[in-house]
């Protein structure tokens, strides 16, 4: 047995080559799972303007009130508030829903609205407070005891729309005066709108 030569682990050179493989495949590995969590927040985030939109929408027709989803452009929030007639208030239900990290209100450098949408690409008019006065850096979908989408004058609406962007997609949700809630995507940099 004195020929037989016995081996003690790796090398220094062998646990280097090692270790710098890691080193690869976590740079390349690392910028794609962040833009995949990325691409999540925005998607639910989208998700939940969209369904916020429609349970505003079914508050305002089982109440037999106004209702609307009112969104803080400047905090990243929103909320649904429900007309007391009693009170003749606006009544919060609930907390605001923050945004996630990196995802806001707004849509890039797009200027084309979804299709057979808006006329114009831009956030739903702003809120108004309990005397009827626009509230400042805010947007609402409101909506009548039917349900029915309208405008501060109480006429029905079909010209709403809420965006969010994390800086290189955006979500919009849309809504029509007979009210259909949608929710679309594109590209940031390109109008190339893909209904969700």
């Amino acid at each position: 047995m004195a020929g037989l030569s016995r081996t003690h682990g790796f090398s220094t050179l062998e646990t280097l080559v090692v270790v710098a493989l890691v080193g690869v495949v976590s740079a390349i590995a690392l910028p794609m799972t962040t833009r995949a969590i990325g691409d999540v927040r925005l998607r639910g985030d989208a998700r939940a303007v969209a369904n916020s939109v429609a349970l505003a929408k079914m508050r305002a027709a089982s109440g037999f009130t106004r209702a609307r989803m009112f969104v803080d452009l400047d905090a990243g929030g929103f909320v649904i508030q429900v007309w007391n007639r009693d009170l003749e208030t606006w009544e919060t239900e609930g907390a605001m829903v923050e945004l996630s990290p990196g995802v806001t209100f707004g849509f890039g450098a797009l200027a084309t609205p979804p299709p057979d949408t808006q006329a114009e690409i831009a956030q739903s008019p702003p809120c108004q407070d309990d005397e009827g006065e626009d509230i400042g850096n805010t947007a609402c979908f409101v909506f009548n005891s039917r349900g029915i989408p309208i405008d501060h004058a109480g006429a029905p609406t079909g010209n709403n729309g809420l965006y969010i962007t994390d800086g290189l997609g955006v979500y919009g949700t849309t809504l029509t005066a007979t009210p259909l809630v949608r929710l679309w995507w594109s590209p940031q940099h390109t109008a190339a709108w893909v209904r969700q």
